[in-house]
């Protein structure tokens, strides 16, 4: 562990990386504290609203508080849009550390603090609103709670499915490989985006978006083990008759033993790869049932039921501010595979001796 830290800290890209994914982490870990609004705002009269303008020079030129204003509907006649135009009667000027909308810190401890906000009358938007009037900004934090963790929680009921069921196939052999390996493979032939599909698409509509997060996240986990386990058993059968299995049996060491204590822990770099490559397919993946609308429903954010608002054209056109779930999500990726590539070099003997 100690090399593969080095090795990230010291390729520059690994190490953008990690900054990139730590950033975004700890902003998702203080989400209701960084957020101007909690998960529940909204104001309808501000639909579409884009990004509010915040101001350091007054009106005469002079340096000033930060400052913003709200902004005011009106209905263009001859274009038939709807468009917003700064209200300059009133100033709104932030304030920090203040205290804002309450709500519960990590859902336990009241709080009313936040990073920034405006005085009750005013309006800040650092990201523009959607069709409802909900601020996008506090809705990425929020969302991107859902998006980044799934992936984390479908592994860790993936891989010990995974791990075990290929070391007790490889280290059997025989008969029980055989079946065992079968049936791993009549998993892997299922096309999994279209399984994932159909089985969210029966879940039923009045369930609560944790339950519906929940059983994502296992249904995520079910069509993904089978072809880490396939790649665990062959390794298994390199293993399995290596000195110290043999010394294990000797001294009576159970099978599922042996397995657990000696065999599957010798897979340890290629699961560490796997684990960091796989996140990116996870996150991605819920983001696609979000998007199709069979993932985490409204008023509930994630990163790809925000993403289904910005598909129209008119909205890509005149809406950009809509598409900055989607950047995040590609940022995300590209973070995670720039680890998981790196890790891999690392733990590749080959690549050590380049």
């Amino acid at each position: 562990m100690k090399e593969i830290i080095k090795q990230l800290l010291r390729d520059k890209f690994a190490r953008l990386a990690l900054i990139v994914l730590g950033s975004i982490y700890l902003a998702l870990f203080f989400a209701d504290f960084l957020a101007p609004y909690t998960k529940d705002f909204s104001d309808r009269t501000m639909a579409y609203v884009p990004p509010s303008k915040i101001f350091t020079i007054d009106e005469n030129g002079k340096l000033s508080r930060p400052y913003t204003y709200n902004y005011i509907r009106e209905f263009n006649q001859e274009s038939l849009e709807m468009r917003y135009k700064l209200d300059r009667s009133k100033k709104y000027y932030l304030k920090f550390f203040s205290q804002g909308q309450p709500y519960k810190f990590l859902g336990i401890i009241p709080m009313k603090y936040h990073l920034v906000c405006v005085e009750p009358d005013g309006r800040l938007f650092l990201l523009g609103t959607d069709i409802n009037g909900r601020d996008v900004f506090s809705r990425l934090l929020f969302g991107g709670r859902i998006s980044m963790t799934i992936g984390f929680l479908a592994l860790f009921v993936l891989f010990p499915i995974g791990l075990l069921y290929g070391g007790i196939s490889g280290y059997f052999g025989g008969k029980i490989d055989n079946i065992m390996m079968r049936f791993a493979e009549a998993v892997m032939s299922i096309p999994s985006f279209y399984l994932l599909i159909i089985l969210a698409s029966i879940l039923p509509s009045g369930m609560t978006s944790i339950q519906r997060f929940i059983l994502i996240v296992i249904i995520l986990a079910l069509i993904g083990w089978a072809s880490f386990a396939r790649v665990v058993r062959g390794m298994v059968l390199s293993i399995k008759n290596q000195e110290f299995v043999m010394a294990a049996k000797s001294i009576g060491q159970s099978e599922l033993g042996i397995i657990i204590k000696h065999i599957l822990p010798q897979t340890t770099s290629f699961v560490i790869v796997a684990m960091t490559l796989s996140v990116p397919s996870y996150i991605l993946s819920e983001s696609g049932l979000s998007f199709l609308g069979l993932g985490i429903q409204q008023p509930d954010a994630s990163w790809g039921n925000m993403l289904k608002e910005a598909q129209e054209f008119t909205n890509i056109i005149y809406r950009p501010w809509l598409l900055t779930p989607g950047f995040l999500i590609f940022v995300a990726v590209l973070a995670f595979n720039l680890i998981g590539d790196t890790i891999r070099d690392v733990l590749d003997p080959k690549s050590r001796v380049r």
